[in-house]
């Protein structure tokens, strides 16, 4: 059925809701807005769902939600009785229907004989992921949308070594899921009867308790300032509880909440755009900060899987990190503290993405920690580290992307902003005791390394032409990208899509270990590289560019003039 056909099937059809079909009759003179809800499905791939919340088969709702998790029920009912007795682990975040999809999805995999563990209120990411391994489930499911904009929401899929699944895995569900034509042949329990067969289980503290005792196990040092004040911002999410609660329990007595920003708002009225990457999430935190003398600012996004920071430096300015700091930052004191302590293990190893620059990797070196690169994502990331660690051969030190998502341990298999803030805490009380800051560590850091520089820029190109020009910009730039910029030549070339890497000095091509993904990377021959990607979650083509000098003012130079040549290339293709 073409989208006309589609949408008429969806207004018509009384087996959708009255609500639904009202949303639909509203709309029936918007040719536009019909054909954006119903011009494709929803696509289910490695980050699950996400979209705009409403009617159609290109949004997020009730009966997307559950044909989602009918094609999931079908997946693990092919594993055997075994894999669905073991069940689901689901949890959710705080965003508009995000309760509603979760325990939607509980009853579809009740109506599937499948067990269903349901947190009992919103709770982190990072706790489902851990709850997967603790209670020992073949899967997992988790209803949020990260940090995108309040008309947003999304569903993520997690298999059973608590990692995101992998595209092998997506693509099988998929498959189930397109085979499902109807909605109706979607197998929905009544809840009373999923409570009674033992199908539908709630779960709460009991998870939180043995969650927070395992975090606080990462801990480090007690020989601390751990009076260093604090502000925190859960931007309305869900990380209120868990963080203070690690941050108390450790002994931080100085940690102040930001009161607008505190509790559960599914309209993110302080923050639009919730995404604490974005330095005008920290303006009630900065405003307050300044007010009490904070020396340290946490965000963490609404389903408190990433953490961001900003410090106030010796003179009283709070100065924003980006992920690529951060992760510097943790890397060191991590690497360096367990280095010292004598329980940095000899097979250690960190792990991040190809789009994150190579500072962190230079300290991991230093310490023979060997680095690791997946495609983004943590369900990459954490993948590898599951990979690595199989036969016991290394052990896992620290994963981290660009993108401010970290995470140490291997109790939780994706990024955690409750371990990172506990973490990112110790090491800014720890260099407190030793007179400096953190500006003042990411200082010697490049004064021992270099200055390393990055950016990153994003195209937002929506809808269904948005979607084709993205989609024309790789492809042009996959077969015309500049040779040289500003006097400094290409040196080599990857492209993941096909796994094939040029040198463009001696012609060799030689293929990477990396699974396809559509991801261009060029590296020139003073060491400064960027790439480009669209992305899999949101309307964007996406720009990193990274580059490393003597100075700080020459790494900036470099980045804006990649900048200026690489942007106009991709810009010129309509």
């Amino acid at each position: 059925m073409d989208y006309k056909e589609l949408y008429s099937a969806w207004r018509d059809n009384k087996y959708f809701d009255e609500a639904t079909r009202v949303e639909l009759r509203e709309i029936e003179k918007d040719e536009k807005e019909i054909e954006d809800r119903f011009y494709k499905d929803l696509e289910f791939g490695t980050a699950g769902l996400r979209g705009k919340l409403g009617a159609g088969t290109n949004r997020m709702n009730m009966y997307i939600v559950s044909r989602a998790t009918q094609g999931l029920a079908d997946f693990i009912s092919e594993h055997g009785k075994s894999y669905m007795d073991r069940g689901v682990a689901i949890a959710y975040d705080c965003r508009h229907f995000s309760k509603e999809f979760a325990k939607r999805a509980a009853l579809v995999l009740a109506g599937n004989n499948i067990k269903a563990y349901l947190f009992e209120s919103l709770r982190p990411t990072p706790v489902l992921s851990f709850a997967i391994g603790h209670l020992n489930t073949a899967s997992g499911i988790v209803v949020t949308a990260s940090h995108n904009p309040k008309e947003y929401n999304g569903y993520k899929a997690y298999w059973e070594d608590g990692a995101q699944i992998g595209q092998e895995h997506a693509d099988a569900i998929t498959e189930k899921i397109l085979s499902i034509k109807n909605f109706e042949d979607v197998k929905i329990m009544e809840e009373s009867e999923a409570l009674e067969k033992g199908l539908l289980n709630i779960i709460g503290s009991e998870i939180d308790d043995v969650y927070i005792s395992k975090v606080k196990a990462l801990a480090l040092r007690e020989d601390i300032a751990k009076d260093i004040k604090i502000i925190y911002t859960p931007l309305n999410g869900t990380g209120n509880v868990l963080v203070r609660r690690v941050l108390r329990e450790r002994g931080f007595t100085n940690v102040t909440v930001v009161p607008e920003q505190e509790n559960p708002d599914p309209d993110f009225t302080t923050a639009p755009f919730p995404n604490p990457e974005d330095q005008r999430a920290f303006h009630y935190a900065e405003r307050l900060g300044e007010k009490i003398g904070a020396e340290l600012l946490l965000a963490t996004d609404p389903d408190c899987d990433r953490l961001a920071i900003m410090v106030r430096n010796s003179e009283g300015k709070y100065i924003s990190f980006n992920g690529n700091q951060t992760g510097a930052i943790l890397v060191k004191y991590i690497v360096e503290t367990k280095h010292e302590l004598g329980v940095l293990p000899n097979n250690g190893f960190i792990v991040k993405s190809i789009v994150t620059g190579d500072l962190a990797k230079a300290i991991a070196e230093k310490y023979k920690v060997k680095t690791y690169e997946t495609l983004t994502g943590f369900k990459n990331i954490c993948g590898k580290a599951n990979e690595l660690e199989k036969d016991g051969a290394y052990e896992f030190v620290f994963g981290y992307e660009e993108s401010i998502g970290y995470v140490t341990g291997n109790f939780v298999r994706d990024k955690d902003g409750v371990i990172s803030s506990m973490m990112l805490c110790e090491a800014a009380a720890y260099y407190k005791k030793q007179g400096k800051d953190l500006t003042e560590i990411l200082e010697d850091i490049y004064k021992e390394f270099g200055y390393y520089r990055e950016k990153q820029i994003s195209l937002v190109l929506e809808g269904i032409e948005g979607s084709r020009r993205i989609k024309r910009m790789m492809e042009v730039y996959r077969e015309d990208y500049p040779t040289e910029i500003n006097g400094v030549k290409l040196v080599s070339t990857i492209d993941y899509k096909t796994g094939k890497e040029l040198n463009l000095v001696t012609g060799e091509v030689s293929k990477t270990d990396i699974p396809a993904s559509n991801v261009l990377k060029f590296t020139l021959v003073d060491g400064c590289w960027y790439a480009v990607r669209p992305s899999g979650t949101e309307p964007k083509i996406k720009l990193y560019i990274y580059s490393k000098a003597k100075t700080s003012s020459e790494a900036e130079y470099k980045i804006a003039k990649i900048q200026e040549v690489v942007l106009s290339k991709l810009q010129s293709v309509e």
